[in-house]
Order: structure tokens, then C-alpha cells, then sequence
């Protein structure tokens, strides 16, 4: 394929909503949006095509330190001595860093197939808490590396403000987090300056420990957070559970739903530690469950109750997170294989006879992330953003596979790469396995985590 034809193309079978759709053609008009077209001679013939995947959760600062905290500390390792190595790290990041290790992020998650991310973001300040010149200096690093991947963004800044359910200020190493409520709200009016058809804002809670009760109706209350999507990490490990508890006399999730009108804006990242009745009540709210099964396992955090969540008709999406994985079919394949593990069945996201577990699971995913991204929910039809994947149709993976079991064998057949070519806002960012700029952007990445393993040693 070449660029100039590339605006033009038929689709040899085209994924939607109800299913495949065999020889669609497609036009991409100036503003990234899909026309139908007639069919032409020496149109580019693409074989399998799919939309894209929104990654609903993502810190991105994090990619530079996957595979530093696998060795066993001096007592057992869980979440919370994790979470110290990984304030350690970031201490030593700021705006040059994070572009160059988002890029680096971003492209990655290009050829794994993601089209647009949910950037939870929460590194505002330098490090002893002074704020930047730019006070918006970190977010605008952000910005700019996803314009230069040519990825989607859903900026979602993270109010952060005290360091636990009992209302402690914040510790050394989370100064740089924090804001009061005025300053969080200028941040989200300057940052809203910036939007564009690849880049939304919304708002992000970081929990309800570190947001106090008072502060959280304020934000809440505020025009900003009229029709906009707000995410917030909630019940991902059990202390968190039982200090919420404890203080708050609920659990989290039960508080949540029961002091915020929560609905389809929000995104309830983790939600792993729930009970039957928050589970159906999550369901019920419209609410996006925000679910990482990898960083969920490499942290030790539990398994979320998915057949009851299914079943009661709710809303899921995935993200890569701290991003010791960056690639949709390993979390949803690990989604499904964590509850085969505990129910010891097969097949349990298809949850009617003759379903496919890799179209249901590609399906839900795809519908819970373009609505935590504050993204019209559709397929790739007429008027859509044109955000697409196209498979290998070379690879020995999908030999002799029909319309029935292609998108099983993606997701369950092994670990050889199958996404070719990625359109994002109707440009071509990757191309027969290859992203336009990833050698430049790969050696600033490079450069850039050989200084802070320097600065480690």
C-alpha cells in the first residue's frame, strides 16, 4: 500500500458490532472520518480489519520501569512495597523524560493495536512539590508525545490530595502530585485549551483515599465535570477495602454509589474487590468497570467477579496500566484465563451457546473503552473516526481461518504478532509491521532510561 491510495480502500472482510462484513469499501475524508465509497480498480485490499482498541488506564511513566521490581524484598512484596519502589522512580522524571518514555509507550502501543489512550496522570509537579514554570508542563509532555506517536489521548489529570482515608497530608515522595481544588480546576481549563479531534480531556479522581469527601463534591459540582469522562481507581486491594471500611463505614464501591451519581462518565478502575451486590449495582449505574489484568496479576491484586459483572449486563473495558504488558491481546486473553483458573470452566465471557469468547471480549472491550474515553460509541461505518487495524493475512496463525474463528485465533492463538497496519484519525501510523518514526523516537527512549539507570546507581 502507498499513502495517496490509502485514502481509498476496500475491506476484504470489515468487523462491526453484529459481526463480519465482507467487501466494504471505504473512503477517509479530511477530517479522519470513514465515507462510504464505490468499489475501484486497484483499490488497496485489506483482509482483515478491525477497530481499533481504546487502552482506558494507562500511567505512562511507568513503561520505563517494567521488569525492575521482580526480585523479592526483605518481607513479602505486595502492592504497597511496589508502590514505594515506583515513587522512587518517578522522583527522577520530568517533562524530557516523560515525553521521550511516553513516545516510546505510545508507538508500542500502536502495533499492539491500541488506537487511543486514557492517560491517568498524576505527575504534575517536580519533585518536592513546587510547581513547573508551566504549571501544565507534564501534561503538555504527554500531549506532545501522543501528537508525535499519532495516537488518540483522553488526558484525564488526577486530583490528588491527601495520603490517606484518614485525611494525612501527603508524604515526600507525593508532594509532586498534589493540588488544592482551585488549582486541579485552573489545570483542567488550561489543558481543555489544548483539545482536538485527537485529543480529549476529562477528569480523574485518584482514589477515595486521597481525595477528601469535601473536595470530591466540589469537583464534582463544577461545569467542568458536566459530560466528561472521570475515572478513579477504587477497591484494587483489600487494605484499601478495609480502611474505607473502617473510616467511611462502607466499603468503597458501596460508598461511591452511594455519595456520587455515578453513570456512564464514569470509569471505576480495578473494582477488583467487590461483592455480589456492589457487583450488580456497578452494573446497574452504567459505569465503566476499568480492568488491567496484567498489572492486576504482576501486583498481586485479586480477580474481578466477571460472569456475575456479564450477567448483570455491565460495561468493561481494558488498560495496560504500569505497562509490564502492552498489548490488548494479552489482557483480554488473561481476562478470560483468570477466570477459567478460578472456575476451573472454559469459554466464560461467551455467556450464550455458540458465542465466541474473542469476539465478546474484543466487542465489550471496545465499547467500555470508547465510552471511558469520552468517544461516540460505533462501529467502522459511514461518519466514524477512522481508528482500524488490519490483521497478517500472511501469518501461518490464520491459516484456513474463516470469519468464525479469526478473531479467536487472534486473541488465543499464540504470541506472534498479527496486527500489520494501524490507521489512527484516518493517517496510517504503522505500516506492514512498522511505525513511521519508531527508530527516533526508540533511541531517545533509549537515551533517556540509560540516564536514570545511571542516576539509580
Amino acid at each position: 500500500m502507498n499513502d495517496k491510495a490509502a485514502n481509498e480502500f476496500t475491506a476484504g472482510h470489515i468487523w462491526r458490532t453484529d459481526g463480519w462484513h465482507a467487501d466494504v469499501h471505504l473512503l477517509v475524508d479530511e477530517q479522519g472520518c470513514l465515507r462510504d465509497g464505490p468499489s475501484r480498480r486497484g483499490e488497496p485490499l485489506l483482509p482483515w480489519v478491525l477497530p481499533g482498541m481504546p487502552n482506558l488506564h494507562s500511567h505512562a511513566f511507568q513503561r520505563a520501569m517494567a521488569g525492575l521490581t521482580e526480585r523479592r524484598g526483605k518481607a513479602d512484596d505486595n502492592f504497597w512495597s511496589w508502590r514505594e519502589t515506583m515513587y522512587a522512580f518517578a522522583a527522577a522524571i520530568g517533562p524530557d523524560e516523560l515525553k521521550a518514555i511516553a513516545g516510546q509507550l505510545y508507538v508500542e502501543m500502536l502495533k499492539a493495536g491500541y488506537t487511543r489512550v486514557c492517560e491517568f496522570h498524576y505527575l504534575h509537579h517536580q519533585p518536592d512539590g513546587t510547581p513547573y514554570d508551566r504549571p501544565e508542563a507534564m501534561s503538555l509532555a504527554l500531549i506532545e508525545a501522543a501528537r508525535e506517536a499519532g495516537i488518540g489521548l483522553t488526558l484525564l489529570p488526577v486530583l490528588y490530595i491527601s495520603g490517606g482515608f484518614d485525611g494525612r497530608p501527603l508524604n515526600p515522595r507525593q508532594r509532586r502530585f498534589g493540588h488544592d481544588v482551585a488549582g486541579y480546576l485552573r489545570l483542567l481549563e488550561e489543558l481543555r485549551r489544548h483539545e482536538s479531534d485527537d485529543l480529549r480531556v476529562g477528569m480523574a479522581l485518584h482514589s477515595l483515599r486521597a481525595v477528601p469527601v469535601p473536595a470530591m463534591r466540589e469537583v464534582l459540582a463544577n461545569d467542568l465535570a458536566k459530560d466528561r469522562p472521570i475515572h478513579i481507581h477504587i477497591a484494587e486491594q483489600l487494605g484499601e477495602v478495609q480502611d474505607c471500611l473502617a473510616i467511611r463505614g462502607a466499603r468503597p464501591v458501596e460508598w461511591l454509589l452511594d455519595n456520587a451519581e455515578v453513570d456512564a462518565r464514569w470509569c471505576l478502575v480495578h473494582a477488583t474487590h467487590l461483592t455480589a451486590d456492589e457487583t450488580v449495582r456497578l452494573a446497574r449505574s452504567g459505569a465503566v468497570a476499568g480492568l488491567c489484568p496484567t498489572t492486576e496479576a504482576n501486583l498481586g491484586d485479586g480477580l474481578f467477579r466477571l460472569a456475575d459483572f456479564l450477567d448483570a449486563k455491565g460495561v468493561l473495558g481494558i488498560g495496560s496500566d504500569s505497562h509490564i504488558s502492552v498489548s490488548p491481546v494479552e489482557e483480554l486473553r488473561w481476562l478470560e484465563y483468570g477466570q477459567r483458573l478460578t472456575t476451573r470452566h472454559r469459554n466464560v465471557a461467551a455467556r450464550g451457546a455458540a458465542e465466541s469468547v474473542g469476539e465478546t471480549l474484543w466487542r465489550m472491550a471496545r465499547h467500555g473503552g470508547a465510552q471511558a474515553s469520552g468517544l461516540p460509541l460505533g462501529d467502522l461505518c459511514a461518519g466514524a473516526r477512522a481508528d482500524l487495524i488490519v490483521l497478517d493475512p500472511h501469518s501461518p496463525l490464520l491459516a484456513a481461518r474463516d470469519s468464525r474463528s479469526v478473531l479467536d485465533s487472534f486473541l488465543f492463538a499464540g504470541n506472534t504478532p498479527l496486527v500489520r497496519d494501524v490507521m489512527c484519525g484516518g493517517r496510517w501510523v504503522v505500516r506492514d509491521f512498522h511505525h513511521r518514526d519508531e527508530a527516533a523516537i526508540a533511541a531517545r527512549y533509549r537515551q533517556v532510561v540509560e540516564r536514570l539507570a545511571g542516576n539509580r546507581e
